[in-house]
């Protein structure tokens, strides 16, 4: 009997060859000529693979969603490991995700297969970057993959130590110690970046350089429709984790932190004739109760089977 998880492995044989960044440039020419699928298409191909394990329903799924792969990869590019085989690795992951995509669930499968494309990726990068003790801790793996964003948006130097005010405002908000920042940036710096400048050859469309294949004129569907799917389950999720918690604890919660115009903790002791420091403990035990309401359920919808 073939299993689910072995029709999945049969169904890579169909994809366009990557075969090292040398290839990389016909890849990316290939993959564009796969149709997107409409939801309806989508969701007809996820059922026959879903009760019939069908692999060209399978092999179908996962083509069409071979750019959206690609991008997520581009993401990636700065930690000085080869594009291709981070698409390749987001290509694990994307199967993964059509075995264990649940078409039912009301959602498209670029808003689920995007969690399992970046876990696949994000594992590989630590996997390849020895020299960083990462996979202890949840907090240092954040750091890792925010410190770059952050320093861009601090106006920092790449190649450079931190400034002492660069490092506390990272460590603070991170929540991690200042010195495990100004290690992980040493750490970084060591690694380098490939140049985006790195002239490529040889492909069906001519020459040319690395950033001119990171963006495409025409607009990315599935990638469009992931993030604003993902914006709407993050606020179907934050409506039912609010329910977690009592009515005082929702409203303060609320006007303190999820209003443009919060109000001060004065304002709200006064409405609740308590002090301050008593809105502010309540205010902080109802967004841990809140962030732990939706860990919870993130792991039920977004991610069966890997808690």
């Amino acid at each position: 009997m073939v299993t689910k998880s072995q029709t999945v492995r049969k169904k890579s044989s169909t994809l366009p060859a990557l075969n090292g960044e040398q290839s990389l440039n016909r890849y990316l020419s290939e993959i564009r000529k796969f149709p997107i699928l409409t939801a309806e298409q989508e969701y007809m191909l996820a059922k026959r693979y879903q009760e019939h394990e069908d692999p060209e329903a399978a092999a179908q799924l996962v083509s069409s969603h071979l750019r959206l792969v690609a991008k997520i990869a581009m993401g990636y590019r700065g930690y000085g490991l080869p594009v291709a085989d981070l698409i390749s690795e987001g290509n694990v992951g994307l199967m993964q995700g059509v075995k264990k995509f649940e078409p039912d669930r009301g959602f498209r499968l670029a808003t689920y297969a995007m969690w399992w494309i970046k876990a696949s990726m994000q594992e590989f990068i630590l996997r390849s970057w020895s020299l960083v003790k990462m996979g202890t801790t949840a907090a240092q793996k954040k750091l890792f993959f925010n410190l770059r964003r952050m320093k861009k948006q601090l106006e920092a130097y790449e190649d450079s130590d931190l400034s002492p005010e660069d490092v506390t405002k990272i460590a603070t908000d991170l929540g991690v110690p200042e010195q495990e920042v100004i290690n992980m940036n040493r750490r970084m710096m060591m690694g380098g970046d490939g140049s985006l400048n790195t002239q490529m050859r040889g492909g069906e469309e001519g020459s040319g350089e690395w950033q001119d294949w990171l963006t495409d004129d025409r607009p990315l569907q599935d990638e469009t429709v992931a993030e604003a799917e993902e914006s709407q389950m993050r606020m179907a999720m934050l409506a039912e984790a609010m329910g977690s918690l009592n009515e005082r604890e929702r409203h303060i919660l609320t006007e303190r932190r999820l209003t443009e115009k919060p109000q001060t903790l004065e304002e709200l002791s006064q409405a609740y004739d308590v002090s301050r420091e008593r809105i502010r403990q309540i205010e902080v035990r109802a967004f841990e109760k809140l962030q732990k309401a939706m860990q919870r359920i993130a792991g039920e919808r977004l991610l069966p089977g890997m808690a």
